[in-house]
């Protein structure tokens, strides 16, 4: 049996979630429908309803109503709904999510939708679509299809839209129910359903201008047996990353490009957060680690640089992304910042440096090849990594050298390798 849950407000757009679970019986699919709404009576009826939803947010539903707070409720719905969602994949109820909604039915469904793993299908039809969905869509795998019009009745616009959106999560549903989650670990997907087969995962790191010694990493690594994920260091490639190396989706990391960590210093467009190169130090899975692409900093387009920036050597990456040259200070800070986060690993850790640069433009006769504030980075790195379990290796190569990506990824399968036989 597939299911998929339909969930939002059943009250504002009741006549809207009926047709949609029409057309998914029609589809060949049963549906369960979660009910988020609050001040209006729900028009159709609801598997789960919204005073079950209130409660497993903590809260009763006449408390949020009194309290006549619309920001304080769809927050606590969204809560709830995120739990109950989670409730139902972990009972083998759920193979897939579909909603629709404004802003407000988009801000609790796609709450709802991130907490869930990673492959299963999720598609928010959304008038909200059409713009900047990354506060809706995060890290996670969420589908997002614009309504065009607003979710306002069934017509000539919305009819079809909304018709697309039910086959597409009826067949997404269909094809994840045959490979079904392991019930022995509810929350997480079987390494199958995101592609690896027997093989072991590692996750990369990358960007344009570290591509060339990424991509001979992963060969070397696909030699050794092991499946390679390669996420671009574009904000929410590294956030993604993290995510997924803390839920322990990985046997290991190859974290070669921490442009990202950069940005977040210098107030760049592509930074991950604060968090960056975190996740797989707590979760003790074994990293070996770069310093790519430290020699820059991401803004938009070159009308878009702020007025600090304007004066830095700068340079057109494409026509979206201009880049600056990082700093011998703001280097300096770099390798102060690497080195706590790995001193604060728990797993095997290593950290791999080419000496003759970090990225296309660092390379020797290049426009960003600056030796000393690379010396500013590397010294702060040794320095703050000095009496820590982690184990520094320098390479007298650039970082695109296909010798030091082979290098780099051999050196992490003898750490997994390690780890493996000491346990």
């Amino acid at each position: 049996m597939t299911n998929v849950v339909l969930v939002g407000t059943l009250d504002t757009k009741g006549e809207e979630y009926g047709w949609l679970r029409e057309r998914l019986l029609r589809a060949g699919v049963e549906v369960l429908t979660v009910d988020t709404g609050i001040m209006g009576d729900p028009r159709v009826p609801a598997d789960v309803p919204r005073d079950a939803v209130a409660r497993a947010a903590g809260t009763e539903l006449s408390a949020l109503r009194a309290a006549a707070d619309r920001g304080a409720a769809v927050t606590a719905m969204a809560r709830g709904a995120e739990a109950t969602l989670l409730r139902l994949h972990s009972e083998g109820r759920l193979h897939g999510v579909l909603a629709i909604g404004g802003s407000g039915g988009t801000s609790i469904a796609t709450r709802a939708m991130r907490a869930l793993p990673l492959g299963v299908p999720k598609l928010m039809v959304s008038s909200m679509a059409s713009g900047d969905v990354a506060r809706y869509v995060g890290s996670s795998d969420i589908t997002m299809m614009y309504s065009v019009v607003d979710i306002a009745g069934i017509n000539a616009v919305s009819a079809p839209v909304l018709a697309n959106a039910v086959e597409a999560v009826a067949g997404m549903a269909r094809a994840f129910a045959l490979a079904a989650p392991d019930r022995r670990r509810p929350g997480r997907v079987r390494a199958d359903r995101l592609g690896a087969g027997t093989r072991p995962m590692i996750a990369a790191s990358t960007a344009g201008v570290t591509t060339a010694g990424v991509d001979a990493a992963r060969e070397r690594l696909t030699e050794l047996g092991y499946e390679v994920l390669v996420f671009h260091s574009s904000g929410v490639g590294g956030r993604t990353l993290e995510s997924l190396a803390g839920q322990g989706t990985f046997a290991g990391v190859l974290d070669l490009t921490l442009s990202e960590i950069a940005d977040d210093l210098c107030g760049g467009i592509l930074t991950a957060g604060p968090d960056r190169l975190s996740a797989a130090g707590r979760a003790g899975v074994p990293q070996v680690v770069s310093l790519g692409a430290l020699d820059m900093v991401k803004f938009g387009p070159p009308q878009t640089l702020p007025e600090r920036a304007r004066y830095r050597r700068v340079r057109a990456h494409n026509p979206s992304i201009t880049v600056i040259r990082t700093t011998e200070a703001e280097c300096a800070e770099l390798g102060r910042r690497v080195a706590a986060k790995l001193r604060a690993a728990t797993g095997p850790t290593a950290v791999c440096v080419p000496l003759r640069g970090l990225s296309t433009l660092g390379a020797p006769g290049g426009p960003y090849h600056d030796p000393r504030a690379d010396r500013a980075l590397f010294t702060a790195l040794r320095d703050g990594l000095r009496g820590s379990a982690a184990r520094l290796y320098d390479y007298d190569t650039h970082i695109n050298d296909p010798a030091f990506g082979r290098a780099a990824a051999d050196r992490l399968h003898a750490m997994i390798g390690a780890l493996s036989a000491a346990a």
